[in-house]
């Protein structure tokens, strides 16, 4: 049979999920399924079910900036198109910033601002008259503000990028396995070394010549060994709920992003929400074997909650930016779990021992979702190659559990926790508050 006629499972229909099944489809390949755990998509299992992601190619690390402009252009095509919003991109320390939050702002903006294709749409911000400038509807005192504005970069609706290419996957033969018994993956199926299937939550097995595992921060529930230099992180997200002319007050805004405090993109105009999110290291979720994962199905009581030390960072960077909005309530605050590794490099890569016939797609480490458009193709170039070229992207036959390296992280400031600190912590201030 020819390779391309093979069965191929996808496991997550998340934005690797989907962009793998799209590109793969593309290509030629006839039997592509997509197994997915949520009723419906955008799945809340998927990082990216979220109102927006940044959509930016400035790095340390030059190979990203490349990829990250490559895929800009992807975000500006009739498909992708429609969830994109190039509306700039306003990056800054305040005047406490720490040493470190300066340095990686500077580093990434030495990368761009002499490059022929950013260097036209970026300059240098010093004070708040200048980010005003920008900015008219920032009223706060942006407090020692310094950064720089870049043109090209925005942010890209991800919920609505995530439910519409998977119409457009439909349509074109993709098949979709969705729901707790049908499309949840518990176990794959091997025979000797090499995979052969899977097995959803409803006891059946489903065969396949190749298995992708792209669940994200839920990856090292089914590749444990993957858990080994993968760890599930979250970040906190909160929202405010605005009035329409509030929404339309603060419309086309850049999204902002201060270094030392957290970012914000322009409200959302079907909810009326505007998302904040803090900056920081993260927060973790071991269990007994070191093995960092998200809760299975949901958070512990109590829910709706972030930590205190985000709270007060957010509530900061709206008395400098917004300050009319600092003492609103938060609204629909989560933790969003991602899948990080401790370079920040993905994993794109047969997993060892399954004669190839395991792919892991992981290690997002926060800045994976604005590749979608373009992150299918390199997993098609490693099937039609049966090997992963770039170093960087091969899986990892090392042990880091248990080791606290988040910190390490150049753009990463402050402190982490594990999750049931966290929950601790907060249990106490609501009973306090009885």
């Amino acid at each position: 049979m020819n390779k391309q006629d093979l069965p191929i499972a996808i496991i997550g229909a998340g934005a690797w999920g989907l962009s793998t099944a799209l590109h793969l489809a593309n290509a030629g390949y006839t039997s592509i399924t997509v197994y997915e755990r949520a009723a419906k998509i955008p799945s809340p299992y998927s990082a990216a079910w979220d109102l927006n992601k940044i959509v930016r190619a400035e790095y340390e690390d030059g190979f990203y900036t490349k990829l990250a402009l490559e895929a800009i252009e992807g975000w500006k095509t009739a498909l992708f198109g429609p969830y994109f919003h190039q509306t700039g991109y306003v990056v800054a320390a305040t005047g406490r910033a720490p040493p470190k939050a300066v340095k990686h702002m500077e580093d990434a903006l030495a990368t761009i601002e002499k490059d022929p294709i950013f260097a036209p749409g970026i300059r240098r911000l010093d004070g708040a008259e200048d980010f005003k400038a920008y900015t008219w509807q920032y009223s706060g005192p942006l407090t020692g503000f310094k950064g720089y504005y870049n043109r090209l970069a925005g942010y890209a609706h991800s919920s609505d990028t995530l439910e519409g290419i998977w119409k457009h996957c439909a349509s074109i033969g993709i098949k979709f396995v969705l729901g707790e018994e049908k499309g949840k993956v518990v176990r794959l199926v091997y025979a000797g070394k090499k995979c052969v299937g899977v097995e959803t939550a409803d006891g059946k097995t489903h065969g396949a010549d190749l298995t992708i595992c792209a669940l994200g921060a839920h990856n090292a529930a089914l590749l444990p060994r993957l858990g080994q230099f993968v760890t599930a992180r979250s970040w906190s997200v909160a929202h405010v709920q605005l009035s329409e002319d509030e929404v339309n007050l603060l419309r086309g805004i850049p999204t902002t992003n201060i270094r030392d405090l957290g970012f914000f993109f322009e409200p959302d105009p079907k909810t009326r929400l505007f998302k904040l999110c803090p900056l920081g290291i993260g927060y973790t979720n071991p269990g007994h074997n070191g093995v960092s994962l998200p809760p299975p199905e949901r958070l512990p009581p109590p829910q709706d909650f972030i930590p205190r030390e985000d709270e007060l960072k957010l509530r900061q960077l709206l008395r400098e930016t917004f300050p009319w909005m600092a003492d609103r309530p938060f609204v629909d605050q989560k933790l969003c779990w991602f899948a990080d590794t401790a370079d920040s490099e993905f994993c794109i890569d047969y997993v060892p021992g399954t004669d190839h016939s395991v792919v892991a797609l992981s290690g997002d480490s926060g800045h994976g979702f604005k590749m979608m458009p373009i992150f299918g193709k390199w997993v098609k170039e490693l099937i039609e190659s049966d090997e992963q070229h770039l170093q960087r992207w091969r899986w990892k036959d090392v042990d880091l559990t248990g080791q606290n390296w988040g910190d390490a992280v150049s753009w990463r400031i402050g402190k982490g926790a594990e999750l049931k600190d966290l929950i601790a912590a907060q249990s106490k201030i609501a009973r306090a508050r009885l």
